[in-house]
């Protein structure tokens, strides 16, 4: 199975003359990508990738552009008129500076953390790259670089490295299910004949610090009712805690993800995850529920632990939650004492989390066999 991982980094122009080039080229090369989705927006159909070589590589290369900057422009104009098509929007109007290269159109040194860049009419850029430590782990050999996405927002240059690695997946010894809640990820782990194995909580307070900048947010629009939207200090206030809270959450998806994958890892486990759809748009409860459910990041969380747990060679799958935490998962009659304590057959008593999470091991099992 092939794994892919994404890498950012923040880069520097030496000069003022190749940041002049690099603006350039991302402008004509999102200019062109716009020219292509207005050619073919109207068609009614979707252009294959050789129809669409055959009627606009000679016009890319006659603006400068390298070949393989030519099935980029052409793939990337395909891919976002199909996406939108799909979606049934209106004809997109592109304004990101961003240009995905090759390995043909960049040369990166490691010794000097320099990135040169093809450019138009086959010029050659030099970006200097702020490197972070946890990039060399990309550079041992495992890993394989691929293309690049180079992005210029706010004054700042940034690219992304796009990693590939070969994965062989293992034959699991036991199975882990994973119930994700508000503040908490409980897990259950039981072995291939369904036997319980351990049982454990992942606490984290992410949402609720998040929770704490939005009501900050939702006081300063109150107390600005229509000053806040046009001057420029209210809303940089107001988008400074929501870069806060975004990073908050980021930082908690992080954290929950390399503690279930390390639980996993530790008893050999396939990751038992909920198929949660459309669960915002069922909800209907009180409003400070509906609050923390609109912060809620449960599938960037659930896309976390999922490539992570790839990366270990461990299999995830996804069942579909429905009475997990309603029926025992030893059978007999469950007892709910209140909202959160119910009571086992056994006589155990427990939290319908740990039900929740049980009963999602069980079902994984169930596919496993």
């Amino acid at each position: 199975m092939r794994v892919l991982a994404t890498a950012k980094i923040k880069a520097v122009a030496p000069n003022h003359s190749h940041q002049h080039k690099l603006l350039s080229f991302l402008k004509a090369y999102r200019d062109w990508i716009q020219y292509v989705i207005d050619q073919i927006w109207n068609l009614g159909h979707i252009p294959s990738i050789k129809e669409l070589h055959h009627r606009f590589y000679k016009i890319l290369r006659e603006q400068g552009f390298r070949a393989h900057h030519c099935h980029k422009i052409e793939r990337r104009a395909r891919e976002v008129v199909k996406a939108t098509k799909k979606n049934k929007g209106s004809k997109p109007i592109l304004r990101k500076l961003t240009a995905r290269l090759d390995y043909q159109d960049y040369r990166l040194d490691l010794n000097n953390k320099v990135l040169k860049i093809a450019v138009l009419n086959n010029e050659w850029i030099m970006l200097k790259l702020l490197w972070y430590d946890y990039l060399d782990r990309y550079f041992n050999g495992e890993w394989k670089l691929k293309e690049i996405l180079i992005s210029y927002k706010n004054d700042e240059i940034w690219v992304y490295f796009t990693f590939e690695k070969e994965v062989v997946l293992k034959a699991p010894e036991h199975v882990m299910g994973i119930d994700i809640n508000f503040n908490n990820i409980t897990y259950t782990v039981i072995n291939r004949d369904g036997k319980l194995v351990s049982i454990g909580i992942i606490p984290f307070s992410g949402l609720k610090r998040a929770l704490t900048h939005k009501i900050i947010i939702e006081k300063i629009q109150k107390r600005y009712p229509k000053k806040w939207r046009f001057a420029k200090g209210i809303r940089e206030a107001i988008r400074e805690h929501g870069r806060r809270a975004r990073n908050i959450l980021l930082d908690s998806c992080h954290f929950i993800s390399r503690k279930v994958v390390e639980i996993a890892r530790k008893y050999n486990a396939m990751i038992v995850l909920e198929d949660l759809n459309k669960l915002r748009e069922r909800a209907n409860s009180t409003r400070k529920f509906n609050k923390k459910l609109s912060l809620w990041t449960y599938r960037k969380i659930q896309s976390y632990i999922h490539y992570k747990a790839l990366i270990e060679g461990l299999p995830v799958t996804y069942v579909k939650p429905r009475n997990t935490s309603k029926t025992s998962p030893l059978g007999g009659e469950l007892k709910f004492i209140n909202y959160r304590w119910v009571k086992l057959p056994s006589g155990v008593i427990t939290t319908r989390d740990v039900v929740a999470s049980w009963n999602l091991a069980l079902k994984g099992l169930k596919s496993l066999t």
